[in-house]
């Protein structure tokens, strides 16, 4: 192991945050670089995330987990798809029908609480996100919608389709802002790899059982057709909301690369996570970065942070930094 020189340990001081001086989200964030813990990586994640969009060369993919839709995270990840600050989505297919839900149901989400009689909720079919309340008829309301889309869009009844197509026509179709629409009138793809784990899929299993619909969901393309969109691109960069399979599913392109091309690919060149795992567990959303190079899955050089925090805390200030400091509002 090197040795150090204690001038090599003392090269910055810190710089105690005065909140005299911040007019900004953006002047915020920057301060916090100069400051400890994750304030000082949230500051640094406005940086490398600087970096990632502002730079055409550079893919940005986002990937999320968790219930950001239900908490009122959608128009964020709708205004990043907007100003085309991401190039990829990779959702949980939950995050998906949630958005269908804003967009279909004047009722929507309600602001709850967790503190409360669960078999009360069931009896008034509310069902609960942690503080979050959502009326059955929410639910009820996006499918009765999206299955007048799917009449419109296929003249067959057995549909062969890979999800982000399916995405894509539906998101093409909705007249109303949204995730989808606006991704599909920018020609952003949206990737939910485990798609069967969603009440989008269980309406599509639904019309199947109801009305004669036979959905083969293909999956599998749709892992080859992100792995072609990586091979066209230079340098890639990731922004992590959570963990589970859309952080995976993004990641294991490069061992996937490696595998098909036989040449040894350098994995992502940039990356923002936002999380609240640990990875003492081994578990899959708790693993570092630095692990994953191991894999192949980031370069050796990369550039990367984790923020450990409530991602419904650090993801609206660091976007509202990013977007202040792009000159976007």
């Amino acid at each position: 192991m090197n040795k150090h020189n204690k001038i090599d340990y003392l090269n910055k001081k810190i710089e105690p945050l005065n909140p005299k001086n911040i007019e900004s989200v953006e002047d915020l964030l920057t301060s916090l670089q100069s400051c400890g813990f994750q304030g000082k990586n949230l500051g640094i994640a406005l940086e490398i995330l600087y970096k990632m969009v502002s730079n055409e060369k550079i893919l940005t993919v986002m990937t999320l987990s968790g219930a950001m839709v239900p908490a009122g995270m959608g128009e964020i990840i709708t205004t990043l798809l907007e100003y085309k600050l991401i190039d990829i989505l990779i959702s949980t297919g939950a995050n998906i029908i949630h958005d269908l839900v804003d967009t279909f149901s004047d009722i929507g989400h309600y602001i709850g609480s967790n503190d409360v009689d669960d078999d009360d909720l069931f009896e008034n079919r509310i069902n609960r996100i942690y503080d979050v309340f959502l009326p059955e008829e929410s639910y009820e309301k996006a499918e009765l919608n999206l299955r007048e889309l799917i009449k419109d869009l296929f003249d067959e009844k057995k549909i062969h389709i890979t999800p982000s197509e399916l995405f894509r026509k539906i998101g093409l179709n909705i007249k109303k802002r949204s995730i989808l629409s606006v991704a599909a009138k920018n020609k952003i793809p949206i990737f939910v790899p485990a798609f069967s784990d969603s009440e989008f899929a269980l309406n599509l299993i639904k019309y199947s059982v109801r009305e004669g619909y036979s959905f083969i969901i293909d999956g599998l393309k749709d892992v080859l057709n992100f792995a072609e969109i990586i091979r066209k691109s230079e340098e890639y960069g990731t922004l992590i909301v959570g963990g589970g399979v859309p952080r995976n599913w993004a990641q294991q392109v490069f061992p996937l690369l490696d595998q098909l091309d036989q040449i040894q690919t350098m994995g992502y060149n940039y990356s923002v996570r936002i999380h609240s795992a640990m990875e003492y567990d081994g578990g899959l959303s708790g693993c570092t970065i630095s692990e994953s190079k191991s894999w192949g899955k980031y370069s050796l050089d990369s550039r990367y942070v984790s923020v450990w925090c409530d991602a419904t805390i650090a993801l609206p200030i660091l976007i509202s930094g990013l977007l202040q400091k792009l000159k976007l509002t």
